[in-house]
C-alpha cells in the first residue's frame, strides 16, 4: 500500500493521454524492429522512479528487439486511469499494480493470466504468500515485485531517554506515550485517521471490515467497534497526539517523526527513505521497526501490501510476448536486489536478500515483521472498502461524529460496494 505520493495532475494527464499503449502501440512498431511497449510505473517519482528507469535501460541494451515506453503514474490516479484505459483498449502493456486491485482487474478481463509463462519461470523463488495473493479464482494474475506491510516505527533515542520498552498491546502504547512526554517533552505517539492504518486495531481483535468467506459486513460488528474504540483512544491523553482529519495530515505526521517531535508512528517500508532524510534518523540505527501492538485478543498484525507486476490481456501477442520477457527481467533477483540497495523497499523474492541488502536496518527490520502480515482476501471490491472508512474516521476522530454513527455509514456504504453481502 502506498500513501502521500504527489504529482501534478495536469502534467500526468497529458502524458498518459501521449502514452496510452495497449492498442496503439502495435501501430508504433516498424515492420521488422524493435517492438515497443509501454509500462506505468505507480513507485514515487523522487524517490524510487528513477531506479526503475535503470533498470529499464538495462533491459534494452539486453533484448534489442524491445524498447520500453516507460510512464510514471501518481498512485492516487493509477487504478482510476487504468480501469478507463483498459476498457477502451488504450491500456498499457505492463502495470506496477497494487496487489490490492489484483483480483479486481482480473475479474474484468484486464489482466493476462501468468501461469505456465516465462514471467511465472522463477514462481518457486517468491514468497509463496505473495504469489497467492497474486491470485484470483485459481489463476495468477501478477509476478510480486515489492511487498509491504505496517509496523510500529520509533525514535530509540527517544524511547531510550524515557526509559520505556516497545509496546506489545495499545494500552502499553498509552503508558509509554505518557512516559515520553513526561521524560522528553515530546508526544509518544501520532495515529492516522486513514482507512489502511485502521486495519491491525481490526486484526487485534480477531475481525476485518468484511469476511468473504461468510459474505458478511463486519465493519460495524461488536468486535470491530471495539477495535475502532481503541483507536480512538489514542487520539486523547497525555503524549498522545490530537487527531489530524486535514487532506495534509499524512506529511504532517510523516514531517512530525523523522524529525524527531513525535516518538512514534505506524507506518510502512515505502517510506524508509524518507526516513532516512529526517533530522531524527541521520543515524540509520536510530530507527526502531517492531511489530505493531496487539489487541485484546493478544493477536498483532498488519495488511500485507506491495505491488505486482501485470500484463494487459488487451495488448497482441507480440507485445504480450515483449512485455513477459521484460516482467520476468524486473522482478528478477539481481533487478530486486538492486531496487532494494537503491530504494529500500522489500524484495519478493527469498534470494533477493543478499547480505548487502539485509545491512540495511530500514529493511532488516520490516523483513522481521513480515510473518505478522495478514494477506487480503481475493475479494474484487476489498480496496473500495477503504474509501467510506477514509470518509468516516476523520469525521469520528476530530469529534463530528460519535464512533457508533461513523461506522454505521460506513456500513451503509459497503451494502453498496458488495451488494450481495448481508450484515
Amino acid at each position: 500500500m502506498r500513501r502521500g505520493i504527489a504529482a501534478t495532475a495536469l502534467v500526468a494527464s497529458l502524458a498518459l493521454a501521449a502514452t496510452a499503449c495497449g492498442g496503439d502501440g502495435a501501430g508504433d512498431d516498424k515492420a521488422g524492429g524493435p517492438v515497443t511497449i509501454t509500462w506505468w510505473d505507480t513507485s514515487n517519482a523522487t524517490n524510487e522512479a528513477p531506479t526503475y528507469k535503470a533498470l529499464v535501460k538495462e533491459f534494452e541494451a539486453a533484448h534489442e528487439d524491445i524498447k520500453v515506453n516507460y510512464v510514471n503514474v501518481p498512485f492516487d490516479q493509477a487504478q482510476n486511469k487504468f480501469d478507463t484505459a483498459a476498457g477502451s483498449q488504450g491500456a498499457p502493456d505492463v502495470l506496477r499494480s497494487e496487489v490490492g486491485w489484483t483480483p479486481a482487474f482480473a475479474k474484468k478481463g484486464f489482466f493476462l493470466p501468468l501461469d505456465g509463462t516465462e514471467a511465472l519461470d522463477d514462481a518457486a523463488k517468491f514468497q509463496p504468500s505473495l504469489i497467492e495473493q497474486a491470485k484470483y479464482e485459481g489463476k495468477t494474475y501478477g509476478v510480486p515485485l515489492v511487498t509491504d506491510t505496517l509496523a510500529f516505527v520509533y525514535n530509540k533515542q527517544l524511547f531510550e531517554k524515557a526509559g520505556v520498552e516497545v509496546p506489545q498491546t495499545w494500552d502499553d502504547l498509552k503508558k509509554a506515550a505518557a512516559t515520553i512526554k513526561d521524560e522528553t517533552g515530546v508526544d509518544g505517539y501520532w495515529g492516522s485517521t486513514a482507512g489502511y492504518y485502521g486495519q491491525p486495531f481490526l486484526y487485534g481483535e480477531g475481525t476485518d471490515t468484511v469476511d468473504a468467506d461468510a459474505k458478511k459486513i463486519t465493519v460495524a460488528s461488536p468486535e470491530a467497534k471495539k477495535a475502532y474504540g481503541t483507536w480512538l483512544g489514542l487520539f486523547d491523553g497525555k503524549g498522545l497526539h490530537k487527531a489530524d482529519a486535514t487532506a495534509e495530515a499524512y506529511a504532517h505526521i510523516q514531517d512530525a517523526f523523522v524529525n524527531g517531535k513525535v516518538a512514534s508512528i505506524i507506518q510502512g517500508p515505502w517510506e524508509i527513505t524518507n526516513f532516512y532524510k529526517g533530522s531524527a534518523f541521520q543515524d540509520k540505527d536510530n530507527l526502531g521497526i517492531a511489530t505493531v501492538p496487539a489487541g485484546s485478543t493478544g493477536k498483532a498484525g498488519a495488511p500485507t501490501g506491495g505491488h505486482n507486476l501485470s500484463v494487459y490481456a488487451g495488448s497482441d501477442a507480440a507485445h504480450q510476448k515483449a512485455a513477459l520477457a521484460f516482467v520476468k527481467f524486473m522482478t528478477s533477483a539481481e533487478a530486486q536486489e538492486k531496487v532494494a540497495l537503491k530504494n529500500s523497499t522489500l524484495p519478493t523474492r527469498d534470494d533477493a536478500y543478499t547480505d548487502q541488502v539485509k545491512a540495511d536496518p530500514g529493511i532488516a527490520g520490516f523483513q522481521g515483521v513480515l510473518p505478522a502480515a495478514q494477506p487480503r482476501p481475493a475479494l474484487p471490491e476489498y480496496s473500495s472498502l477503504w474509501g467510506p472508512l477514509d470518509d468516516e474516521l476523520p469525521q469520528i476522530a476530530a469529534g463530528k461524529q460519535s464512533l457508533d454513527k461513523g461506522l454505521a455509514d460506513a456500513e451503509t456504504a459497503f451494502t453498496k460496494l458488495v451488494p450481495d453481502f448481508g450484515k
